[in-house]
């Protein structure tokens, strides 16, 4: 069976019988939740629409609130998952969706903040900024703006990605560390720098996808900020394919020492990458004629390396679980390679899915 074929069929079989990751809106199903929009958006396939409604429907009252989101908290995780919302808004124009939209907005808009202007991670994480994070709210804040404000916030979402080349990106590897500490005082962080202590590859992969979602929900009239935001692109594209696998096209954990032993090609870091690639070229932002072999290269690898069939069906193996950064009671996550190479390799988790599937829909629309 090919590869995109094979694809397709794990798709179908994994949103049938797909269950809720979590009691509560959370990140993860956001993966999956934004895979299947992006698919829906590329062949208007109905059943597709009709899967985020059903979702939906099981935690948005009549009134337009998300009734099991973690109000207080402000993990700003929990924006993720509210990206499908404009496009399950603008199909059924149900204003339930609208009001679920600004339930998630009211959290970006009260969000605490370093000095620096950048949200925190979450209420519990003060001062830091991760990579992960500028994926979680910062599309969905764009698309916000775009559609219902203005335009008036362009300079806040643009702000922080300058921040995080300012603070968290190490000019020789051409990568950005995982987190940054403002305080520089939580024991993971490097006393002068404020950052973490390596280069993660599925952080670096949030990082990747976030610039391209921003640019995607931009005006590109507001020519500065959109110009700022397609040189971050570049750049940051330029400096992560040198660590690119020659033989299967994938990325390793820590992306800059596959000379560790136990260190390892990782499926969701590498389906995100290939999702910046091959979306960059579809919007016109990457050469074509230089980047979508790569692209290609990375996704094929993907197919055929960690997509496998067995028990009846088919997997996706090599995901990485989770990786993270303290909090001060945890210093086992401490960021140092053993740590990041200590979490466990699972099949199927959501993040590494719902990546994969969005990256497998740029594939087709680079490839039709």
């Amino acid at each position: 069976m090919e590869n995109k074929e094979k694809t397709f069929r794990f798709f179908e079989e994994y949103l049938r019988d797909y269950k809720n990751y979590k009691t509560y809106w959370n990140y993860e199903d956001g993966c999956i939740l934004k895979a299947v929009r992006d698919m829906y958006e590329y062949t208007k396939d109905e059943k597709y629409m009709q899967f985020l409604i059903r979702y939906l429907s099981g935690c948005i009252s009549e009134e337009g609130r998300i009734t099991n989101y973690e109000e207080g908290k402000y993990n700003i995780d929990s924006v993720n998952a509210g990206k499908c919302l404009f496009a399950v808004y603008e199909y059924t124009k149900e204003e339930k969706y609208k009001g679920a939209i600004e339930q998630i907005m009211d959290q970006v808009r009260t969000q605490p903040r370093c000095k620096c202007g950048n949200f925190f991670h979450k209420k519990i994480y003060p001062d830091q900024i991760w990579l992960d994070g500028l994926y979680m709210a910062q599309p969905f804040y764009m698309e916000y703006e775009t559609r219902f404000d203005g335009r008036e916030q362009y300079a806040d979402i643009v702000s922080q990605f300058e921040n995080v080349q300012k603070f968290m990106l190490n000019k020789e590897k051409m990568l950005c560390y995982h987190g940054y500490d403002e305080s520089k005082s939580i024991f993971w962080a490097d006393k002068e720098t404020g950052c973490s202590k390596n280069f993660w590859l599925r952080s670096m992969g949030w990082y990747l996808m976030a610039i391209i979602d921003v640019i995607d929900h931009m005006d590109s009239d507001i020519y500065e900020k959109y110009h700022t935001m397609v040189e971050i692109f570049r750049q940051m594209i330029q400096g992560i394919l040198p660590y690119m696998d020659e033989k299967t096209g994938l990325f390793y954990d820590v992306i800059d020492r596959p000379d560790v032993e136990g260190n390892y090609l990782e499926t969701s870091g590498s389906s995100m990458i290939a999702y910046a690639v091959l979306k960059g070229v579809n919007m016109g932002i990457l050469l074509e004629e230089k980047y979508l072999p790569v692209g290609n290269k990375i996704m094929e690898g993907l197919m055929d390396n960690m997509l496998k069939e067995h028990d009846g069906g088919y997997h996706l193996g090599g995901i990485v679980s989770v990786s993270g950064l303290g909090p001060a009671d945890n210093e086992r996550r401490d960021g140092t390679v053993e740590y990041y190479l200590s979490e466990p390799v699972v099949e199927d988790d959501p993040k590494g899915v719902g990546c994969f599937f969005m990256a497998f829909t740029q594939y087709l629309q680079a490839n039709k």
